[in-house]
């Protein structure tokens, strides 16, 4: 069961996900990149929170 806090990082990790091909494709590579790596580190930290929630 999916809680409102897990659709808050699904929505964050992929806001994140658009905004770096938007940069990409936007001819900020670099940007992109960097916002890019932003998405891994969301979900990592939130199945951290949400394991110590438990």
């Amino acid at each position: 069961m999916m809680k409102k806090s897990d659709y808050f990082i699904l929505t964050s990790a992929f806001l994140s996900f658009v905004l770096s091909i938007y940069l990409w494709f936007s001819g900020q590579q670099d940007e992109g990149l960097y916002v890019g790596l932003w998405v891994p580190s969301i979900l990592a930290a939130g199945a951290y929170i949400k394991q110590n929630n438990k």
